[in-house]
């Protein structure tokens, strides 16, 4: 059974690969979304990242869709107590921003679709730099208070903004974010590292990567020749034109070589072992999609090959 690890200084427990829920209600229908679900769980998964604005992009979509997925699903398996459930608030069309009174609106919201009276997980999906920091904490320790939301995170926010947060959070004895969910790969570190990462090191902040296959390049799938039907093929596709991407394709075939592993689960072990990751967050629109995730779990790499990546990605 793959160990699950301490999500920062707060007490849930995670599964080393979040699984995305922006795939629920948009290219993953219910009865497949409820499958994938399923699959991940069996596989000894238990962290789920959603956000209440999935999929509002989707024409004829209003926002909450994947929420309300899930809601079915917990519900239908009975499973809740035993599920760590991560949404975000800042991005529904009819919830935008974090004024206080926006983000308890949104949580109330994030609770009727989920079908659930508490969030374990409650991010700020991006940041609203023109509203102090002070109205955020403040409105996100009431629902903490209130036994609506467990623990807080941040998504989306600038080392300072992060910073006076914290700093006003342990000032005044409020809740204190615990995770910070950062655009973070193999191909796109300067998003994390450098001074964001350092001030989540400090503080004890877990760190749990979005586009942790930077839109499916790292799985592999991607290269010269190939054509690949996906929504996000052609944002994937740039990396292959970069000496950077081929760099890491090379390194990321070595190792999944040397493992017998698929590419994607190298890559997603590489962020595991990085400091401040506790777990990577990555989707998969089917069942058949699933292993080479979860199997993170199951896959140590050496320092050596870790090292290895961490130099073709430089």
């Amino acid at each position: 059974m793959t160990s699950l690890r301490k999500l920062g200084p707060s007490d849930l427990q995670v599964f080393p690969l979040a699984l995305g829920g922006n795939v629920f209600g948009w290219t993953a229908g219910e009865d497949q979304s409820f499958a994938v679900l399923d699959a991940y769980t069996a596989a000894g998964g238990n962290f789920i990242d959603t956000a209440d604005s999935y999929s509002a992009w989707v024409e004829g979509n209003r926002g909450g869709e994947s929420e309300t997925v899930l809601g079915k699903w917990l519900k239908s398996r009975g499973n809740r107590a035993d599920v760590v459930v991560a949404t975000k608030v800042s991005q529904h069309p009819e919830f935008r921003g974090l004024s206080a009174a926006t983000i308890k609106a949104a949580a109330d919201a994030s609770l009727r679709r989920l079908g659930t009276d508490y969030i374990d997980l409650y991010y700020t999906h991006f940041d609203q730099p023109d509203v102090p920091v002070e109205e955020i904490i403040g409105a996100l320790d009431t629902l903490v208070k209130a036994g609506k939301v467990r623990h807080i995170a941040a998504s989306n926010i600038s080392a300072e903004r992060l910073r006076a947060s914290l700093e006003f959070s342990d000032r005044e004895g409020l809740a204190r974010y615990v995770a910070l969910q950062p655009h973070y790969n193999l191909v796109s570190r300067d998003t994390y590292e450098g001074e964001l990462q350092d001030l989540a090191e400090r503080a004890g902040l877990a760190a749990v990567p979005y586009f942790a296959l930077a839109s499916g390049f790292l799985t592999g799938k991607y290269r010269p020749g190939a054509t690949v039907e996906s929504a996000r093929a052609g944002s994937a596709a740039k990396h292959l034109e970069t000496e950077r991407g081929q760099r890491v394709l090379a390194a990321l075939d070595e190792i999944a070589a040397a493992h017998e592993a698929p590419v994607a689960t190298v890559a997603l072990a590489w962020l595991g072992a990085r400091p401040t990751v506790a777990a990577p967050i990555a989707s998969a629109r089917t069942v058949e999609q699933l292993p080479a995730l979860t199997g993170v779990g199951e896959l140590t790499l050496s320092e050596t090959e870790v090292a290895r990546l961490t130099e073709a990605s430089a």
